[in-house]
């Protein structure tokens, strides 16, 4: 067996810069854990010379709809088809892909008579490849984690995170190791880590244990970290937004509402909008929002508690595991996007999650726990009038539904809530729950149960 090498590749990169987003350093190299060698806060990727030699909004927006059309694998994934604004490659055999990307933009019919917002859309993450956003993120991370000469990459992981870097390792020809918190993850989303060949730990903390040891490791070990603070995970997330842009033709929405947890996601959405805006590609910004659960609501509390200065941590407790999360890395970046686009932060209670989720299955689509804080949070914010019935709205989805089915097992049987503080409050989603029935094999059973389902 070989051993583990105690010395790292080299990560010097070519074509953009690091910034830190605290005291604004210019780099051309970035330390294993991602933070500035100045004053220790997490780094950015810029691009100084854009003003320079980006091309002009109108060639970016043919050249992108004219790979629609190409064969070619790079453009066949609905992220590299966007690379003239992502870290640039040596060549276009470079890039690990798996198709991802190309995502709907769904109509929301039902939705939009609960919430009486005409024009509400979902753009479903969770039809990429592994059923989760991350994917986006996954194929730039991990395509320079190779270019970078490195043979292991590594994540802290609710779930998602696990299942994504697993899956790209493998495509890569990369080893993988995973650290998960010991039973507060969906074995759903533990089993793609599995089956994509990761070492996988689960270790007894919580998600923000895994990620402290994971950032100790990564100075010990030539280990590339692969979590939402590498900064070229946010580069292939944000090609989201731009793909979202060209489905509406270009015309921005009023809200952009996201799901918080590492606050990766949004960063990354905002980070897009800002640029796209810059370079004229879109001629206003959409105000982006972050949506939390309740039991993990650091960044909510960070900005109404202090004025989004210092994080304020919290011990996360949420049945939406994906956003179980307390000390989110990307707070920073989170709270300026959200000052730039002039958006708002909201928490929503467990009730609300199952019953915003169990609306989002109701049309046909679906989505994981996590995902469905963005129409619980809609609700919210339109009672606040932060939110206005005739603006419209997109709703991004994070997740699959198959990414938790036990959720919606216990959901539609009544046992989501059974036994806690929640239990009597959930009696009001009694209407929205769908059980099994269980009958004798006749055929008189099956239409009285068909008569029954008439009067609903």
């Amino acid at each position: 067996m070989t051993s583990l090498s105690t010395s790292a590749p080299g990560v010097r990169q070519t074509g953009f810069r690091f910034r830190c987003i605290a005291c604004a350093n210019l780099s051309d190299d970035a330390s294993q854990n991602f933070r500035c060698a100045n004053c220790g806060d997490l780094l950015e990727i810029t691009y100084p010379h854009w003003k320079e030699t980006a091309p002009a909004a109108l060639e970016l927006k043919s050249t992108w709809r004219q790979r629609r059309l190409s064969l070619s694998t790079i453009d066949l994934s609905g992220v590299w088809r966007f690379r003239d604004l992502l870290p640039a490659l040596e060549s276009d055999a470079q890039a690990i892909t798996l198709r991802e990307g190309n995502t709907p933009l769904y109509e929301l019919p039902q939705c939009s008579r609960i919430t009486g917002v005409p024009r509400l859309l979902a753009k479903h993450q969770g039809m990429n490849p592994t059923g989760s956003f991350k994917d986006a993120g996954m194929t730039v991370a991990a395509t320079f984690a190779r270019r970078a000469g490195f043979r292991w990459v590594a994540c802290a992981s609710t779930g998602n995170t696990s299942a994504s870097m697993a899956a790209y390792a493998a495509r890569g020809g990369l080893r993988s190791l995973v650290l998960v918190p010991e039973g507060k993850i969906s074995w759903s989303k533990l089993s793609q880590a599995l089956d994509y060949g990761a070492v996988t730990c689960q270790l007894r903390t919580d998600f923000d244990g895994c990620l402290r040891l994971l950032q100790e490791l990564v100075l010990r070990a030539p280990v590339y970290q692969l979590n939402s603070i590498n900064p070229f995970r946010l580069e292939g997330q944000k090609t989201l937004a731009f793909e979202l842009l060209e489905q509406l033709d270009w015309q921005p929405p009023d809200h952009i509402i996201v799901p918080g947890g590492n606050l990766g996601n949004s960063s990354a959405i905002g980070k897009a909008l800002l640029e796209m805006h810059a370079l004229g590609l879109i001629s206003r910004l959409p105000k982006l929002s972050v949506i939390q659960a309740e039991g993990a609501n650091a960044l909510v509390r960070t900005l109404r508690e202090a004025a989004g200065k210092r994080l304020i941590s919290v011990h996360a407790e949420t049945r939406a595991t994906a956003i179980r999360i307390g000390n989110p890395a990307s707070w920073k970046k989170a709270a300026h996007v959200l000052e730039a686009t002039e958006g708002a932060c909201e928490q929503v209670t467990e009730v609300e999650i199952a019953q915003a989720k169990a609306e989002i299955g109701a049309e046909g689509i679906g989505c994981e726990p996590a995902s469905a804080v963005t129409l619980a949070g809609l609700k919210k914010l339109l009672k606040q009038g932060f939110v206005k019935r005739e603006e419209s709205v997109v709703l991004v989805l994070t997740g699959n539904l198959l990414k938790d089915p036990d959720y919606t097992i216990d959901f539609h049987r009544g046992d989501l809530f059974k036994g806690t503080s929640n239990e009597s409050a959930s009696e009001a989603l009694n209407p929205l729950r769908r059980p099994p029935v269980v009958l004798d094999a006749a055929l008189d059973a099956v239409i009285r149960t068909l008569e029954q389902a008439e009067k609903v």
